[in-house]
């Protein structure tokens, strides 16, 4: 039986951050994620994608910025599960939860973090008849690595922010870079649609609208794609054919629970600390919903960091925690180093 303060449902950013915040209220957190490594989809999806709305960040990858979540929370010692979906819970007598993996490891703690991101997903494939065929030989509904595609003829199927950014990103990388969308508008970003026009007047991408890809040709791998606009079809030879229109999320066993559920999302308090119908029980990040919710990294955070403070007050019903900011407190590891706060700062704050 593994014992902690919080158990974390969800090794992604937020997971991830919430590890620090407990970390500053001196309650020990272990995290359980179905991945083989922590960093949620930044890390098994879109590593090498740039992120843009990550404060004093005006661009991180996605694989750093988890590599530097991992960094900030190693005072702390925190532990891990991974490779283990989260598949049973129960509340045990003395208001404790017991979770179970798939692999039957078994974690008690008194507070239960649910910071799964999307759940788990799958792609949203384009109804295309001999699609499977190709998958692993030319088509890709991930882009892992760039490098992949250096030096390479891609097509890029979607209009929303990954087709986008994707496609504004391989322009440095790949020999040529198709993007082709079934309408003239775009789903992403205003910024992101003016960048790719403006690379298309440069001629870096080749912008297809109104169109889209119904077919695909190539013997062991793809070597073309058939292309229907205004009613004709034309072949456009390429190596790589990405269909990025997004992923179909499921809650997965968490959706078992007993929690109130709403659109694939849990419903959740954010009057003031993000806790479910449950007691005990908060949702964090993307795998929450609450009136205004926005399914942004920062969010998740600010998420975390008030779902910590409430969990204090669970744990610790009899005492008061007064709250002291890093720049005057430090940070104060659990392996016993110790970030000083600059003492001309402590003194200027007192």
């Amino acid at each position: 039986m593994i014992n902690t303060d919080i158990l974390i449902i969800g090794a992604g950013p937020t997971g991830l951050f919430t590890v620090f915040e407990a970390g500053l209220l001196k309650l020990k957190c272990h995290l359980i994620d179905a991945l083989p490594q922590a960093g949620g989809q930044c890390s098994e999806i879109y590593p090498k994608k740039p992120i843009y709305d990550i404060p004093a960040f005006p661009e991180i990858l996605a694989g750093e910025l988890v590599d530097n979540l991992m960094k900030q929370i190693e005072p702390f010692q925190p532990g891990f599960t991974l490779g283990e979906r989260a598949e049973t819970i129960d509340k045990q007598e003395d208001g404790t939860f017991i979770v179970t993996t798939n692999k039957g490891t078994k974690h008690r703690a008194p507070v239960v973090a649910i910071a799964g991101g999307l759940g788990s997903f799958e792609p949203r494939k384009p109804p295309i008849a001999n699609i499977v065929k190709y998958e692993d030989h030319g088509v890709e509904y991930i882009i892992r690595d760039p490098e992949m595609y250096r030096d390479k003829d891609v097509v890029i199927a979607g209009g929303g922010d990954s087709a986008l950014d994707w496609s504004i990103f391989l322009t440095d990388v790949a020999k040529s870079v198709t993007l082709i969308h079934r309408r003239n508008e775009f789903r992403g970003a205003l910024d992101s649609v003016e960048k790719v026009q403006e690379l298309k007047n440069l001629g870096k991408i080749e912008l297809i609208t109104p169109a889209e890809v119904v077919d695909i040709t190539g013997t062991e791998k793809v070597e073309a794609v058939s292309v229907k606009r205004n009613g004709e079809i034309f072949n456009r030879p390429c190596d790589h054919f990405i269909p990025l229109f997004g992923l179909a999320p499921k809650l997965g066993p968490i959706a078992d629970w007993g929690l109130e559920i709403e659109k694939n999302a849990i419903k959740v308090d954010n009057s003031l600390d993000y806790q479910t119908n449950i007691p005990g029980i908060y949702a964090i990040g993307d795998v929450n919903t609450y009136p205004g919710k926005l399914k942004l990294i920062l969010c998740g955070f600010h998420e975390a960091t008030l779902m910590c403070q409430s969990a204090y007050q669970r744990i610790h019903p009899d005492k008061r925690y007064v709250m002291k900011y890093t720049t005057v407190g430090g940070v104060e590891g659990f392996d016993g180093s110790k970030k000083e706060a600059p003492k001309a700062v402590v003194k200027a704050i007192e």
